[in-house]
């Protein structure tokens, strides 16, 4: 695992997902309630980009099939979908945002 700068937190928009893709890995950022989260891109039920979803607090809504998960923990909290997505570590040092991402997609948790 490697700490990688994925953008500026002036960047970032409160509630509004922002895609990043490091070394094969695939991630949606998150900025809500001051406070930065990041979790695997790709909805455990279905293709969809979960960082084009709605955010409520800390839970982001798939934009395909309405599945909730947690940004803390990235679990599925509503059907259709049943499996975690990943749910990676972040910092923010000075103005960069950090997140922790495996060094190959096949580590991805």
């Amino acid at each position: 695992m490697s700490w990688v700068e994925v953008a500026n937190l002036a960047n970032l928009q409160e509630g509004v997902g922002h895609k990043i893709c490091h070394g094969g890995n695939v991630a949606a950022v998150f900025l809500t309630d001051g406070e930065v989260y990041a979790v695997g891109d790709r909805c455990s039920h279905a293709e969809a980009s979960l960082s084009e979803g709605e955010v409520f607090e800390t839970e982001v809504e798939c934009p395909r099939h309405g599945a909730v998960f947690d940004l803390t923990t990235g679990e599925a909290l509503t059907f259709p979908a049943t499996r975690p997505v990943p749910s990676y570590p972040t910092r923010v040092a000075g103005d960069r945002v950090l997140v922790e991402l495996p060094d190959s997609p096949a580590e991805a948790p």
